[in-house]
């Protein structure tokens, strides 16, 4: 696929592919359960304690893979505005701008605004390549602590949001690092184990590749601090595709990104932007159905293609 897709129709039909990308997630907490389904899908959470999870935007990438980002990011945030009454809020995570570029942040902001909901964000590698480092803190990071790691309470759910692009390590492995994992412990120390826990941050927190730097090298530390919880929800973004693990009360999630997709792991020499016909991405994307169906049982996921 060229950058330029000749014939209007044409960049019409690849752009209604492409919002399938960018569809964003709906998570519905009841009775302290996180429970996530895909916008447009059938059974997508409408009503009881809901917030949207958008991920990489990647704001100011132009390549054959999707050349408007701006587009899909912007076709996801109409599902969201859509949405039957109003979820309490909004979490991206991460690299919300491809390059640091001012322009690529402000565009982020309105857009972002056009929903009219409180967005939550954490940054992403892409998000502090200028500013030494400091683009995102300067967008983004008002009232945040350290390089943008903060917590609040919502719905009867701490939800902290962490950072583990900063310092990245052998093949890009996220990485906390010594004073956010002090401060994690002191942030959960006070809270009852009863207390359901959504962590958001932009690598996941586990190893799902670890040739190619997905994964967090101290998640585990991490985890360790979260154990005697019940209910623990790991929420990452990152890859550009679904994948979902469990471990004992531990749930993690990566969110589809709104850009474009990545290979599956291992399956093409290094990671990504993906270029598939416009015509077949749906082969590529699905519906994935995520419920914890109690603090004490792993996730029951049924995962869909949109067209198979």
């Amino acid at each position: 696929m060229n950058d330029t897709i000749e014939g209007g129709g044409d960049r019409r039909n690849f752009l209604k592919c492409m919002a399938w990308a960018g569809t964003a997630m709906v998570w519905t907490v009841a009775g302290g359960v996180p429970r996530s389904r895909l916008i447009g899908s059938a059974e997508a959470a409408t009503s009881g304690f809901n917030f949207v999870q958008i991920s990489d935007s990647h704001l100011g990438f132009n390549k054959p893979a999707n050349p408007d980002v701006t587009a899909t990011l912007q076709e996801a945030l109409k599902d969201v505005a859509a949405l039957p009454g109003s979820p309490a809020f909004m979490i991206h995570t991460g690299d919300i701008t491809h390059l640091s570029k001012p322009a690529q942040f402000d565009t982020a902001r309105q857009c972002l605004s056009e929903v009219k909901l409180t967005t939550y964000t954490v940054p992403g590698e892409h998000d502090i390549l200028e500013e030494d480092g400091k683009s995102y803190l300067n967008h983004f990071g008002k009232g945040s602590q350290g390089d943008g790691w903060y917590s609040f309470d919502a719905g009867g759910v701490h939800f902290i949001a962490m950072v583990n692009v900063v310092n990245l390590k052998g093949n890009g492995l996220g990485d906390f690092g010594h004073e956010q994992l002090e401060w994690l412990e002191r942030d959960v120390k006070g809270l009852s184990a009863s207390t359901p826990i959504v962590v958001f941050a932009h690598v996941p927190l586990w190893i799902a590749y670890q040739p190619w730097g997905w994964g967090t090298q101290d998640g585990a530390q991490a985890l360790s601090y979260l154990k005697r919880f019940g209910s623990v929800t790991i929420l990452n973004g990152h890859i550009h595709q679904v994948l979902q693990k469990v471990e004992g009360h531990v749930a993690f999630h990566t969110a589809r990104a709104t850009a474009f997709p990545q290979p599956a792991p291992g399956s093409a020499p290094s990671p990504g932007p993906m270029t598939v016909p416009a015509g077949e991405l749906r082969h590529y994307l699905g519906v994935a159905q995520i419920s914890l169906v109690s603090t004490r049982a792993p996730l029951a996921i049924v995962d869909t293609p949109l067209a198979g």
